[in-house]
């Protein structure tokens, strides 16, 4: 009862005149920014933060935060209908576009938008019910446990890639050591820069999905011989009733995913979406259909992004530390406002708690009122030849790219890896866990010599700890598990070829070596 005198106490905040406004303001300035290539909420908020001096706290705050979560289905429309992502979108390529491959454009982004309001409804329930103690799950994890969860990361490759597991753990690799070009943090040395000054702070995980996807599409598409539009014919937006009962499952699969991910620091949306996808590949009914444009695929993930960008507000307002970038320029805007995040904000300002939890299920209605009719116009766009049309996308890219750190040299470095991402796709190899590697790979290694300068050097310290001992079980066991299924695969598969071998060997001895052709 106390949760739901708490939620009435929030809405009575939030549904006034003022907040509603910033609210949808929010809501429309994240889409706008997520449907552009390369822009997001990061540079949006900060941009937009000296402006918070002039608006009041709950106006303010609402209104960063709806620019957050509504950038993460922006993020979704320009993935789904363009293959040109945003970090927390990358998986929203795989199935999103193979759907618009086939026509099923509108079904893809109706697909999204209600997914992420199943994602962002679970979020919010999990927010309000567990915020005040929920939060403190991230003490009890350690560098150690932080290691081992990242390793179990890094079994998504095995569900993520759509073609061969080896191609998929090469590009694994080739992620991971592209995650370690820059200035080493610990020792101060640079590290595969070529003595060349701009790589010194690293590659940006921008300019590799707008290459690696955006660019090396385009490439892809201009290569083709017939001329090709992204989007034509009529537009079936609202899914028949067996297609909308596969949509729910793995909706709630991904809120699930995302609600717990998005609590953990390091986790957020762009880890959220691997495991959603990884999980609907495991369980799902359809899981043979996923990866050539399965509902499952694009649901999963929608739901998981939108609950891991609203759950990652737990460990700001309940412990006080803020779990990725968003979250460091979503504490100054709470400092500004003279509001100190942590244990003490739900007692000491229970108004703006408890305001900003119920504006975020106000957010989401928002979201699903505004961009689910207008799917139609964002497809309207997409009628215009690829010809005109690609320029543009490239100017996007470009102006999105350079955006980031305002600097020339992240264009050129975009334009290498759309190189290598064309390349990557003449060969059949996929980018998406290129992409897993890059993001897993450095947070590997940070955590990694934690535990190490922790520990003493002694590699025990991840088998005393509870937690990180029952994830590497875990690992274990799925190893174990995938390498009896390989054994049992290989020798079923064995079984009848040599009984075939046999049946013409009978058939030349009885038949004078004549073997009967079957048309």
């Amino acid at each position: 009862m106390d949760i739901l005198h708490n939620l009435a106490f929030g809405f009575e905040h939030a549904l006034t005149w003022q907040n509603l406004m910033f609210c949808a303001i929010g809501c429309v300035v994240g889409t706008l920014v997520g449907l552009l290539p390369g822009l997001g909420p990061l540079a949006t908020i900060s941009v937009l933060l000296p402006l918070t001096y002039s608006i009041p706290v709950n106006g303010a705050l609402i209104m960063l935060a709806g620019i957050y979560y509504g950038a993460q289905y922006g993020d979704s429309v320009s993935a789904i209908t363009m293959k040109i992502p945003h970090a927390s979108s990358i998986v929203a390529c795989i199935d999103g576009y193979q759907m618009t491959l086939k026509g099923k454009t509108g079904l893809a982004l109706f697909t999204a938008g209600i997914s992420s309001f199943i994602g962002g409804t679970v979020a919010i329930v999990v927010l309000a019910c567990l915020a005040p103690t929920l939060g403190e799950v991230a003490f009890l994890f350690g560098p150690a446990d932080y290691c081992a969860l990242m390793l179990l990361g890094f079994l998504c490759v095995s569900f993520v890639t759509t073609g061969s597991l080896l191609n998929g753990l090469a590009m694994c690799l080739i992620g991971v050591l592209f995650g370690q070009i820059g200035t080493d943090v610990n020792s101060g040395m640079e590290r595969y820069t070529f003595d060349m000054p701009f790589l010194a702070e690293g590659v940006g995980l921008v300019s590799i999905a707008l290459g690696c996807f955006g660019i090396a599409e385009i490439s892809k598409n201009l290569d083709a011989k017939n001329e090709r539009t992204p989007f034509n014919g009529k537009i079936h937006l609202m899914p028949t009733w067996p297609e909308f009962k596969r949509i729910i499952p793995s909706a709630l699969r991904g809120s699930i995913v995302g609600s717990v991910l998005g609590i953990l620091p390091g986790g957020g949306p762009t880890i959220a979406q691997f495991a959603a996808y990884a999980v609907d590949k495991k369980v799902s009914k359809y899981r043979h259909e996923i990866g050539d444009g399965a509902i499952e695929g694009v649901a999963g993930q929608a739901a998981a992004d939108e609950s891991a960008a609203r759950t990652s507000f737990i460990p700001l307002m309940s412990i006080g530390i803020p779990e990725n970038p968003v979250m460091a320029l979503m504490m100054a805007a709470f400092i500004i406002k003279g509001i100190q995040p942590g244990p003490n904000m739900i007692g000491g300002h229970p108004d703006i708690f408890w305001g900003l939890v119920a504006s975020m299920w106000v957010g989401n209605v928002f979201l699903v009122v505004l961009n689910v009719p207008l799917v139609r116009y964002w497809l309207s766009v997409f009628k215009i030849p690829y010809n005109v049309l690609f320029p543009s996308i490239l100017f996007f890219c470009c102006i999105g790219t350079f955006s980031v750190n305002n600097n020339l040299d992240d264009i050129f470095v975009t334009a290498a890896f759309g190189l290598a991402g064309y390349i990557f796709m003449r060969l059949d190899m996929d980018p998406a866990p290129l992409m897993l590697g890059f993001i897993l790979g450095p947070m590997l290694e940070e955590n990694f010599r934690r535990a190490m300068l922790i520990s003493r050097g002694h590699f025990d310290v991840f088998v005393q700890r509870p937690i990180s001992a029952t994830l590497l079980g875990i690992i274990a066991v799925f190893i174990a598990w995938q390498f009896i299924a390989f054994l049992l695969a290989n020798r079923k598969g064995a079984k009848p070829a040599a009984r075939g071998h046999d049946d013409d060997d009978a058939q030349g001895k009885d038949g004078g070596g004549v073997t009967p052709q079957v048309a």
